[in-house]
Order: structure tokens, then C-alpha cells, then sequence
């Protein structure tokens, strides 16, 4: 019997094929009920001690930048499009014909290209960084979240979630102001003017509502930390006291060693 052979029988009599009883069922490992396998597709549970461990809060880290690239890579695309239909579908009229300013123009043109350049760039990063971080978290193992370049790569993440989610949303905004101005200003400037003057709360609206959501986020986390830290000091100080009492115990049994 050739080796192939024998590692074949030896599989074959360890992992049994899926009989019918679980063949309706997407998991195909018979033992699933004792354990989480990691093709089963679903996350292993976590036990109490577990969720402190770096690997745990590493793996929290790794979803939290894969949910940051995917709403970045969509809304990139998204908005990148509308600047580029945009750009293309305006109307413009010869200069003898127009009473528009040269200058809103030229603000007209940088702002899409801006636009567009941001999210691209938003983009870019997204789909280099996100299958590297989507294939270890498909796995379902904290153990190889090492593997992933998530943490090597924090600050290229946050900055294409900056660009996509807060700059990339205020050129479009700003962009929907000129675009107004351009398409309705040789019509009627009382509409171009109005476009500017109903942007202007919006985006009062939108940049407080940006700096609250930041500010929230940030004493979101430092409460966080600062309770970790309190339970680490107290778990510092009950292993000091267990310590100090099992010392207690050692010296009570040398002096009953030593009376008897």
C-alpha cells in the first residue's frame, strides 16, 4: 500500500463524509456541536477572559477598519460619479453669451477635479488595503489576526475614511453651490443666489454635527480606557492581596513546622 494510500484511509477514518443529516445545513462538520470549526463560517465564542486578550482587541480593531473601508470605498464611488455625470452634463454657453464670472468657472473646475481626486484617492486605498483584511477576517480565527495589515496600516484607513466620510462630503457640497451658480445664473441669479444661501446653514449644520460625532467618539473612548485601567488596577491589587496572604500562610505553617 503506497503512503497516498494510507493517508487517504486515515483521513477517510477520522473525518467522515456529511451524511444526510447534515447536508441541508451549511455547516458541514459533524462535531458542532462540541466545537466552532473555522470553515463553519461563523465566529468562535469568546470566553470572559478572552475578551481581554490582545489578539481580542486586535480582531475589534481588524472589523472596525474593514466596516470604515467598505463605507469609504462605497460613498467614493457614489459621489465621484455624480461630480463626473456632473461635470460632463453641464450646459455652458460661449463666452459673448454668458454672464456668468470667469472666476465661478474656474472655482467650478477645481472643485470637481478636487472632488474627484479626494475620492479616488479614498478609493484607491480602500481596494489595495480591504482584500488583505477581508481574507484573514473570512477565516473567523483570532489567531491569524496577526496576518492581517490592519494595524501596520492604521493611519492610511483613517485617512481614507477622513477623505471619503468629511472633506469628500464637503466639496460635494460646496460643488452643488457652484454648479447652481453656473447652470442658473444666465437664467435667474435670484435662484443662483438662492442655492448659496440655502448651502450656508446645511453646511453649518453638517460641520457641527461632524465636530460632535468626533468629539463624542473621542470621550466615548477615553471612558473606555479609563475603565480599563481600573480594572487592571484592580486585578493588580487582588493578586497582591492573594500574594500576601498565601506569604501569611507559608510563614503560619514554618511556625507550626517549627513548634512541632
Amino acid at each position: 500500500m503506497s503512503v497516498w494510500s494510507a493517508s487517504t484511509v486515515g483521513n477517510n477514518h477520522h473525518c467522515k463524509p456529511p451524511s444526510s443529516r447534515y447536508s441541508s445545513s451549511k455547516n458541514w462538520c459533524p462535531n458542532l456541536t462540541k466545537h466552532k470549526c473555522v470553515m463553519s463560517g461563523e465566529t468562535p465564542i469568546q470566553s470572559g477572559d478572552a475578551l481581554h486578550t490582545p489578539a481580542y482587541l486586535s480582531w475589534r480593531k481588524l472589523q472596525l477598519s474593514r466596516a470604515k473601508l467598505k463605507a469609504s470605498s462605497k460613498t467614493s464611488a457614489l459621489l465621484s460619479g455624480f461630480a463626473m455625470v456632473a461635470m460632463v452634463e453641464v450646459q455652458l454657453n460661449p463666452p459673448s453669451q454668458t454672464k456668468v464670472p470667469p472666476a465661478m468657472l474656474v472655482a467650478f473646475t477645481v472643485c470637481t477635479t478636487l472632488l474627484v481626486a479626494v475620492h479616488m484617492l479614498a478609493l484607491m486605498i480602500s481596494t489595495c488595503i480591504l482584500p488583505n483584511i477581508e481574507a484573514v477576517g473570512n477565516l473567523h480565527s483570532i489567531s491569524l489576526v496577526h496576518e492581517s495589515p490592519h494595524e501596520r496600516l492604521h493611519w492610511y484607513i483613517e485617512i481614507a475614511w477622513a477623505f471619503s466620510t468629511l472633506l469628500g462630503l464637503i466639496l460635494f457640497l460646496v460643488e452643488i453651490a457652484i454648479l447652481c451658480w453656473v447652470k442658473f445664473y444666465d437664467l435667474s441669479e435670484t435662484a443662483a443666489w438662492s442655492a448659496c444661501v440655502v448651502l450656508i446653514p446645511v453646511m453649518i449644520v453638517f460641520l457641527a454635527f461632524a465636530i460632535h460625532f468626533y468629539m463624542s467618539l473621542a470621550t466615548h473612548k477615553y471612558e473606555v480606557t479609563v475603565t480599563g485601567i481600573k480594572e487592571l488596577e484592580l486585578l493588580k491589587e487582588q493578586i497582591e492581596l492573594g500574594d500576601h496572604d498565601s506569604r501569611m500562610n507559608n510563614l503560619t505553617l514554618l511556625d507550626q513546622n517549627r513548634a512541632v
